[in-house]
């Protein structure tokens, strides 16, 4: 899809040009990165998508050094992270925040985001959950999103290291680009996909404990950094890609 097809798209939905082009710099990144389950895919599947308000603001509901709640208000949840992301980079933490995000979906690549924190110097931790599609390895009910991790973290060489993790051999988003079958959205690793399952338990537990309001949220721990580790792995690695790296 070109720019001027997507944007057009994306102002038709109802979106202004500011968050029309945040979008689409999402999708776009995303599918530079090969991961086209979140990327052009993503705004034919807005435009069958019901439940949120494409003029609608973020809200700032509580303000602290060390924490902050914000509720989505019917506003799209790439938008919501993204005023989040903002907030944080024109006002970091003295040493760490944690940023509650109640109402958020869809939260698309979560690596976008930190990547934006991390290219501002900070260490982010980003988790978001999604509708329960999977479930124990060995049968059940589905209990648990995807539940993707991601992480950045900064360094002086201005090349940070992006770590983004769903907890499903594929994702939805993988369902929506038509790269995968909805049955094959299963705990990644095989024999050890128990391993996977439980980490996509504990963070919709994380983020559920922690969100005050029903619905899909997401969670961030946003920090300065007191070190600077990522030179001395990469010449650990000695040109080997690591994650995030284009």
């Amino acid at each position: 899809m070109q720019p001027e097809e997507g944007l057009a798209r994306l102002r038709a939905l109802g979106f202004g040009e500011a968050d029309a082009q945040e979008l689409w710099v999402h999708f776009d990144a995303a599918e530079r990165r090969s991961k086209q389950g979140h990327g052009h895919a993503r705004i034919p599947w807005l435009e069958g998508l019901e439940g949120y308000d494409p003029a609608a603001e973020p809200e700032l509901l509580e303000d602290e050094e060390g924490f902050q709640r914000w509720r989505g208000g019917g506003a799209i949840g790439y938008l919501v992270l993204s005023r989040v992301i903002r907030a944080q980079l024109e006002r970091p933490p003295g040493h760490a925040r944690l940023v509650v995000c109640e109402r958020t979906f869809p939260t698309g690549m979560l690596g976008h985001h930190v990547l934006r924190l991390a290219g501002g110097g900070l260490v982010a931790l980003l988790t978001a959950t999604s509708p329960r599609r999977l479930g124990h390895p060995s049968g059940g009910a589905k209990l648990a999103g995807t539940n993707p991790l991601a992480i950045g973290i900064p360094s002086s060489g201005g090349n940070p290291v992006v770590v983004d993790v769903s907890m499903g051999a594929v994702t939805w988003g993988d369902v929506v680009a038509g790269l995968a079958q909805e049955e094959e959205l299963v705990p990644f690793g095989g024999e050890q996909a128990h391993k996977a399952f439980a980490l996509a338990l504990g963070l919709q537990l994380l983020v559920d404990s922690l969100v005050r309001e029903e619905g899909h949220g997401a969670v961030l721990l946003v920090a300065r950094p007191e070190a600077d580790p990522v030179p001395a792995l990469r010449d650990l690695a000695a040109g080997v890609r690591l994650p995030g790296d284009g």
